[in-house]
């Protein structure tokens, strides 16, 4: 597998725009765990495994390019640097297929009086067994870069929404020294002998709020630094959704062309589409494992819950036509006596229905655009969506 110990540096990131279709891009990033096609969403294993008993043999079946965990869950449970005993995280889970770690910079500061921000970094208890925790740039690389993960996050700071505009301000100019501290520290772990993946990729976050001055100001300061990718954060935290829609706008052409964008934590199937249309490659959230877990699924026909009494004699999949493994052996009225039941199997079956719906979406997005045809695809899917919305 790549990124073994002591292996030599041998190829880049390669980002390839294939279509546009209006801002909307089809393209390709090549990393060293394999090309990933794009617009693409990541699916969500906090702690190296979806919830609701799904393995990685199954993300393969179900279309899953990229795996995301996260590495302050990681770093505070099992343990990174037992993680790299194993080979990395590729192996500890046995996954040969890109991953992106989260820097933990989301999780440290949602830690509301547990956590002391300081310029060296954050002094925070742990949410497991309340023991002090020191966590700054070059720690969040360390971890990372332990994990060996193909794409790394720098580690920022997530301001609160709403936060005043002098908060924001001292905020992203932190997280811009923060991102160089994260750059140099990457760098000087790559050129390590034991460093176990010398190509992990390096991704900032642009952050400032719904402050639109704030954002493309800092998003023009972190493009002249030639990272790998560009993600923007702190979006999706109490926010409407049109001021999202308002920011992505006007920040997102301040970004470089040529690197992949992320919108981290985004989101819904309407929130995808609309976000694609304005330029964004990457995304991840946990609504679909989170929905499934509790028996809401995802259709073309909109979400339904599958706890409703309507399903109890239901004999029809939860979709037709879907191949996902739920939909191809069982009945909605099974999948629901097994919520019911409390068994496990239901959660997983609806978790790995919502997992190939959102896969597959993503394959319907990127073949649009390529036809030059997503603005019709978009308005279609969100009409059939809203028209058949069911609970």
């Amino acid at each position: 597998m790549p990124g073994r110990p002591g292996q030599e540096k041998e190829m880049q990131m390669n980002y390839k725009i294939i279509a546009r279709d209006g801002r909307a891009k089809r393209g390709s990033v090549t990393t060293v765990h394999g090309t990933v096609q794009t617009p693409v969403f990541m699916n969500v294993g906090t702690v190296g495994a979806i919830k609701g008993a799904v393995s990685t043999d199954d993300l393969r079946e179900i279309k899953t390019q990229v795996e995301l965990s996260n590495t302050y869950h990681l770093h505070v449970r099992t343990g990174d640097k037992l993680i790299k005993e194993f080979g990395g995280l590729h192996r500890f889970m046995n996954w040969d297929r890109p991953i992106l770690t989260d820097s933990g910079g989301f999780q440290v500061f949602s830690l509301t009086g547990l956590r002391k921000i300081k310029e060296e970094g954050v002094y925070f208890q742990s949410h497991i067994d309340g023991h002090r925790i020191f966590m700054g740039p070059e720690e969040s690389m360390q971890i990372q870069s332990n994990l060996a993960s193909t794409i790394a996050m720098a580690f920022d700071e997530c301001p609160p929404h709403p936060a005043t505009r002098e908060y924001m301000q001292n905020s992203v100019d932190r997280t811009t020294r923060w991102l160089e501290r994260c750059r140099n520290e990457m760098a000087r772990l790559n050129s390590l002998p034991d460093t176990l993946n010398k190509e992990q990729l390096l991704f900032g976050i642009n952050q400032g709020g719904t402050f639109e001055d704030i954002r493309i100001a800092h998003a023009k300061t972190i493009s002249a630094m030639d990272l790998d990718g560009y993600a923007l954060g702190g979006l999706a935290v109490g926010e409407s959704h049109e001021e999202m829609y308002r920011i992505l706008e006007e920040t997102v052409p301040y970004l470089p062309e040529n690197k992949p964008t992320y919108l981290m934590g985004v989101g819904t199937p309407a929130n995808i589409l609309e976000s694609v249309d304005r330029g964004v490659d990457f995304f991840d959230c946990v609504y679909p494992s989170r929905n499934g877990r509790h028996g809401h699924v995802y259709t073309n026909h909109g979400k339904m819950n599958l706890f409703n009494i309507k399903y109890e004699l239901d004999h029809k999949p939860i979709e037709e036509g879907c191949g996902c493994p739920a939909c191809r052996s069982y009945s909605r009225a099974y999948i629901r006596h097994l919520l019911k039941a409390k068994e496990m199997l239901g959660m997983r079956l609806c978790v790995l229905h919502n997992l190939y719906f959102y896969n597959t979406m993503m394959e319907e997005i990127r073949d649009a655009i390529e036809n030059h045809r997503y603005g019709e695809y978009k308005e279609q899917k969100l009409d059939r969506m809203m028209a058949g919305q069911t609970s």
